[in-house]
C-alpha cells in the first residue's frame, strides 16, 4: 500500500500538505499574539479561573502541566490544564487558550450533547486505533492486507467518526470562550482578532487530521473494490 503511487499521491501527499499548513498557521498565529499582552494583565490561569468561577465551577481545579501547547480539559477528572506558557502567561494567545480549555468545561457542565458523545466513544477509539495498527502492520509484513481491508475500514471508520465529532465540539468550545472572555471583560474590543486568530488557528488542526483520515478511509474502500 505505501509503495502504491495513488497512495502517495492522493492520500499521503495531500494529508501531509494540509497538515503542514495547519501547523503552520497555529504556530505562526500563536507565535505572534504570544507576544501580545492583555490590557487586562491577567494570566491564562487567572482567565480560566475566573471563567470557570463565574459559570459556578470553583471546584473545577486549574493545574500547570508540562509541554507546549499541551492544554487540555480533563472530563474524567473534571479537571483543567494548561502549558506552562499558557499557565503563566499573560498574553493574547494565553488568555484564549485558557479560555477555549474552560469551554470544554462549561460544556461538560451543561451536558453538551456532542462532548458526551465523544465522551462515550473514547475507549471505542481507542481499541479501534490499536487494532488498526496491528492489523495495518501484520498485513503489510505478511503481503495480506487485501485480505485485511474489511477490517481495516471498519476500525478506521470509527477513527473518521471521532475526528468528525471533535469538530462541533472544538468550535463550540471556542465560541463559548470568546463569548466569556468578552462578557467578562477579560480581553478589549481590539484584541478580539486576536483571540479569533489563535482560536481558529487551532481548531485548522482538527479540520486537516479529519481530511487526511477521511482521504485514507475512501483508499481503503476503493482498494477494497478495486480488489472485488
Amino acid at each position: 500500500m505505501f509503495w502504491d503511487y495513488k497512495y502517495l499521491l492522493f492520500v499521503m501527499l495531500p494529508g501531509l500538505v494540509i497538515g503542514l499548513w495547519a501547523q503552520w498557521r497555529l504556530h505562526s498565529a500563536f507565535g505572534k499574539y504570544s507576544q501580545v499582552p492583555v490590557e487586562s494583565g491577567m494570566t491564562g490561569a487567572q482567565a480560566a479561573r475566573r471563567i470557570l468561577d463565574s459559570a459556578g465551577l470553583r471546584d473545577v481545579p486549574v493545574e500547570e502541566v508540562e509541554g507546549k501547547l499541551t492544554d487540555h480539559y480533563d472530563p474524567t477528572k473534571r479537571a483543567l490544564f494548561l502549558s506552562t506558557d499558557n499557565y503563566h502567561g499573560n498574553s493574547v494567545a494565553a488568555v484564549g487558550v485558557a479560555a477555549h480549555e474552560s469551554g470544554h468545561a462549561l460544556q461538560h457542565q451543561a451536558a453538551y450533547a456532542m462532548l458526551n458523545l465523544r465522551m462515550a466513544l473514547v475507549p471505542i477509539t481507542n481499541f479501534a486505533s490499536t487494532a488498526y495498527g496491528i492489523i495495518l502492520f501484520l498485513g503489510i509484513i505478511m503481503h495480506g492486507l487485501n485480505v485485511a481491508l474489511p477490517i481495516v475500514i471498519v476500525l478506521f471508520s470509527v477513527i473518521t467518526f471521532f475526528q468528525l465529532i471533535t469538530l462541533p465540539v472544538e468550535y463550540d468550545a471556542s465560541s463559548r470562550a470568546k463569548v466569556q472572555l468578552f462578557r467578562l471583560g477579560l480581553v478589549r474590543e481590539d484584541e478580539r482578532a486576536g483571540v479569533a486568530k489563535v482560536l481558529n488557528a487551532a481548531a485548522l488542526t482538527y479540520v486537516a487530521a479529519l481530511i487526511s483520515s477521511v482521504l485514507t478511509l475512501l483508499y481503503y474502500i476503493t482498494a477494497a473494490r478495486n480488489r472485488n
